[in-house]
């Protein structure tokens, strides 16, 4: 079984497509806000590079491009135009 999430203590998924905006959203404000121990983090972020699929990986939250939105909300949207534009499936519907 993988690591409980953020606020409702579900496992993390395996899978972009297996959530919703709103609960990615949520991982994205717990790993930008340092919320929780070290391994809870290093677990997010794991999840973060493994689900999202991006190339640039941890990089879109630690060292973002110059004039990046590197907010929460600039990330999340990030992940969702790189995906749509390599024909990748985004978020489950709400």
């Amino acid at each position: 079984m993988r690591n409980r999430g953020v606020l409702t203590g579900e496992p993390l998924k395996n899978a972009l497509p297996e959530y919703t905006e709103d609960e990615f959203l949520a991982i994205l404000k717990d790993i930008c806000t340092a919320q929780g121990t070290e391994a809870y983090q290093d677990d997010l972020l794991e999840n973060f590079i493994e689900v999202t699929g991006h190339p640039e990986g941890s990089d879109l939250i630690y060292y973002p491009a110059n004039g990046a939105d590197d907010s929460p909300e600039g990330i999340l949207e990030t992940v969702k135009t790189w995906r749509q534009a390599n024909g990748l499936p985004g978020f489950k519907a709400s």
